[in-house]
């Protein structure tokens, strides 16, 4: 057990990620030496930050948490912490079931942790933060919660309100990652588009990621979890006018039938839903999209669920996630429709719905071969170093590998690279 050593665990998304590496930078600041996701943990304190959000996510952190709890049980941890997403939702229940845990907070008061520890909050390093990816990326915050009330959807109950960060922290912010080696920025928030609402009474993502782009040194920007209804157009303009914006979006669309996206409570229409990708695609020439769907809804028919593989056909999404729907507790959908249709059912349709995609997506990837693209390289692995092109963000999308053999590349350095082969998922390229 390493004194005054502190191991942070971190589950679910890259918005506990960004939480993560703010309580890190704090806890340096007060002379601990802190590790994060380490596959041997052997601090004396352990923080494990949570995630709430669906079924399976619930299970890995509360098996996460026990296994600690043995640790300490075993005399191989002295203090073990929790926050994030679940013990926010959970707080009560969580206290009363594993009373091996030291603390639970929540996913915003996890700064009185270091009062606890008998530390100061150091204010001066509000914007700074251990960042845990590779130097040259980071993630960056610029809202929490969210205000739509999508019928299946936890996150507005764990999370609270929209809240977006001022505009200037935001770029000051940038300019800090900037100086520090970052050339590329996931931006990311539980719902994009709302951005300003609250704080200057318009949608004003497209006015921060125009700001960002003019930052020297800010080479990438990529939009991460935008939504459908009343899009912000101006969006386009800065990405066709911008070349360090990423011809890239993350939008979730969830379902196409009429039927469903009223019983989702999306506020979006079929038809405005197949405008606004074909908008995309006519005022962004190249863009990449990324969408999640969802299966298995209460209330999804044949007939929803036919229209809904003829829509993933028809879109052809460059990036594609799914998943069945999971009843979680407190949502409008819990509450209002009961959850009917059986897990094999689910399953049946998610895998029907992947396949479908798998092909269009070796389709789009075998379209590449030959064409020259810009690369920036993560690490290198086995006999390759790989790399990432602007349509694609880490660790959810493809990859480009290119032959380490011959070739000394630097970790972080932007490369032209000729695609030669692909598979269904990752592209291989020579150095141009």
């Amino acid at each position: 057990m390493k004194k005054n050593t502190v191991d942070i665990i971190t589950l679910g998304c890259s918005k506990n990620l960004v939480d993560s590496e703010k309580l890190m930078k704090q806890l340096e600041a007060n002379g601990y030496k802190v590790t994060h996701d380490s596959e041997n943990p052997q601090g004396e304190i352990a923080v494990i930050n949570t995630c709430g959000f669906i079924g399976d996510a619930k299970e890995e952190s509360i098996n996460m948490i026990l296994e600690f709890c043995q640790a300490k049980e075993e005399g191989r941890l002295k203090k073990l912490y929790v926050m994030g997403c679940l013990s926010e939702r959970y707080l009560k229940e969580l206290q009363m079931e594993i009373p091996q845990v030291d603390k639970f907070y929540g996913k915003f008061n996890w700064n009185e942790l270091l009062a606890d520890l008998g530390k100061a909050y150091h204010s001066e390093f509000a914007i700074e933060r251990h960042l845990t990816t590779p130097k040259h990326y980071a993630y960056l915050k610029i809202s929490e919660g969210c205000d739509r009330k999508c019928s299946y959807c936890a996150i507005p109950i764990i999370t609270g309100r929209h809240v977006s960060r001022p505009m200037e922290e935001i770029l000051d912010e940038v300019r800090l990652l900037v100086s520090e080696g970052v050339k590329e920025f996931q931006v990311i928030a539980q719902e994009l588009t709302y951005y300003g609402v609250d704080l200057y009474k318009k949608q004003m993502l497209p006015e921060l990621i125009d700001q960002m782009a003019k930052i020297p040194g800010v080479e990438w920007i990529r939009l991460h979890y935008a939504y459908p209804a009343h899009f912000p157009t101006e969006l386009f303009r800065v990405m066709r006018e911008n070349p360090n914006v990423c011809k890239y979006m993350d939008i979730a669309l969830q379902h196409i039938s009429d039927n469903m996206l009223q019983k989702m409570r999306r506020h979006v229409s079929k038809d405005e839903t197949y405008a606004l990708i074909e908008q995309f695609r006519k005022e962004v020439p190249g863009i990449h999209l990324r969408t999640t769907l969802m299966v298995g809804h209460p209330g999804e028919t044949e007939q929803d669920f036919e229209e809904l593989k003829e829509f993933v056909r028809k879109a052809r999404f460059d990036r594609m996630g799914a998943f069945a729907y999971s009843e979680e507790e407190g949502t409008y959908s819990a509450q209002h429709y009961e959850d009917n249709i059986p897990q094999d059912v689910k399953q049946q349709r998610l895998d029907e719905l992947m396949e479908i995609q798998q092909e269009i997506s070796a389709d789009l990837s075998h379209a590449k071969i030959g064409k020259e693209m810009k690369v920036i390289i993560d690490r290198m692995e086995g006999e390759y170093y790989i790399g990432r092109t602007e349509f694609d963000s880490p660790e959810v999308d493809p990859e480009v590998l290119i032959k380490a053999e011959g070739n000394s590349l630097r970790i972080g350095s932007f490369y032209q690279v000729k695609v030669y082969d692909a598979d269904d998922f990752d592209l291989y390229a020579s150095l141009v």
